[in-house]
C-alpha cells in the first residue's frame, strides 16, 4: 500500500519526509564526554585527528550524493569552525520539524554537544523551505534541572498513529517525553533496553525504526515481558509489519535506519554498508517489500569515532 492510501483515514498524515536537513562536520572527531552514556563509540582505527575528519566528510558527502541521486531534497548546513562541535553530524538530536507546523529544540545531556544548537541553523533550514510560519517550542530549559530529552534520537516516532517510542536512558528522561507528547498530542510508549552487556541502550533510534508499513526492532534488547509485551501491541495495532532485528546487528547499527521520501513518491530506507551487510537475505527482502529502494553507503568513521550511523546523520523535515 502507498503511504497516501495509509494515511488517507489519518487525516493525510505522513510517516516519512521528502526533505532531510544534514550539518557537513566541520570538526568531527571522538568526544570523551559524549564516550561515557554511548557504548558504540569505540574508535578503534589509528588514525590521526586530521585522517579522521577527512574520512568523516567524505561519508558525510557520500550520503549527501546517494540522498540526491534518489531525488531526496537534502538541505546541507555547513558547520561552523568555532567552536568546535565534534558530533554536529548528527543534528536530529536536538531539532526536530514536525507536520504541525512545530519545530523542537532539545535538552543535551553532554555540555559539548549544546554548543551545535544555534539558532542559524534552524533559520537556514527553514529559509530552504520557503520560510513557513511555524510555532517554535524550546525545551532546552529542562538542562538546568539535568532533564533531557535528545530529539529523534531519543524518540522514534510513528506519525501516523501518533505513537511515541522511547527506551529510558541517562539522555531520555519520561517526564519530558510526557511533555513532548502532550504538546504533540501523540501516545508516549516507554521502555527500557539493553545491550548485550546489560547496558542500557543510549538512544532509541539505534535499536528501533518505524516506517510507513513496517517496524525494525530488537524485540530482545527488551528484557522486561510487560514492556515488550506493550510496544509489541503497538506495533500490532498500528497494522505495521514487524522485522526483529538481533542484538548483534543493532551493534552494526542495523537498527539506526530511516525510511525516506523521494520528490516522486517513491520511498527509501537508509542505512549505512555495515549496517546493510549485517542483513539477512530474508531481512532485505522483507524491508524490500516496504519501500522502493534501499540506500547505503559506508559511515565506518562515523559510526566508530561517533557512536551513530544514517539515521542520526538525518534530521526529517516536514514543515
Amino acid at each position: 500500500a502507498t503511504e497516501a492510501t495509509q494515511t488517507s483515514t489519518k487525516s493525510r498524515r505522513f510517516q516519512t519526509a521528502s526533505c532531510v536537513a544534514m550539518v557537513r562536520p566541520a570538526a568531527f572527531s571522538f568526544n570523551k564526554e559524549t564516550a561515557e552514556t554511548n557504548a558504540f563509540q569505540t574508535g578503534g582505527l589509528e588514525l590521526s585527528a586530521d585522517e579522521v575528519r577527512e574520512r568523516a566528510i567524505a561519508e558525510f558527502d557520500s550520503l549527501v550524493h546517494a540522498l540526491a541521486s534518489a531525488k531526496v531534497q537534502v538541505i546541507v548546513i555547513q558547520d561552523s569552525s568555532e567552536p568546535a562541535k565534534p558530533d554536529a553530524v548528527f543534528p536530529n538530536n536536538w531539532m526536530s520539524f514536525h507536520q504541525e507546523g512545530l519545530v523542537f529544540t532539545y535538552p543535551m545531556l553532554a555540555e559539548s554537544r549544546r554548543l551545535e544548537r544555534q539558532e542559524s541553523v534552524v533559520q537556514s533550514v527553514l529559509a530552504a523551505r520557503g520560510s513557513p510560519h511555524v510555532t517554535r517550542v524550546h525545551l532546552e530549559h529542562h538542562e538546568d534541572c539535568k532533564v533531557y530529552l535528545e530529539g529523534t534520537g531519543s524518540v522514534v516516532f510513528d506519525h501516523i498513529n501518533r505513537l511515541a517510542y522511547a527506551c529510558v536512558s541517562p539522555r531520555t528522561h519520561p517526564a519530558l517525553l510526557e511533555e513532548l507528547c502532550a504538546t504533540l498530542a501523540y501516545r508516549p510508549i516507554l521502555f527500557h533496553a539493553t545491550d548485550h552487556k546489560q547496558q542500557a541502550v543510549y538512544h532509541t533510534n539505534v535499536l528501533m525504526a518505524v516506517g510507513t508499513t513496517f517496524v525494525a526492532l530488537v524485540v530482545e534488547s527488551i528484557g522486561d515481558e510487560r514492556e515488550r509485551e506493550v510496544v509489541c501491541a503497538a506495533i500490532s495495532a498500528s497494522t505495521k509489519e514487524l522485522i526483529p532485528l538481533s542484538l548483534e546487528q543493532m551493534n552494526e547499527f542495523a537498527g539506526n535506519m530511516l525510511e525516506v521520501r523521494a520528490l516522486d513518491g517513491s520511498t527509501a530506507l537508509v542505512l549505512s554498508s555495515r549496517a546493510y551487510a549485517s542483513l539477512t537475505p530474508a531481512q532485505i527482502a522483507a524491508f524490500s517489500r516496504h519501500v522502493t529502494r534501499l540506500i547505503h553507503v559506508p559511515l565506518t568513521t562515523i559510526e566508530l569515532f561517533g557512536g551513530g550511523s544514517a539515521r542520526c546523520m538525518l534530521a526529517e523535515v516536514f514543515v
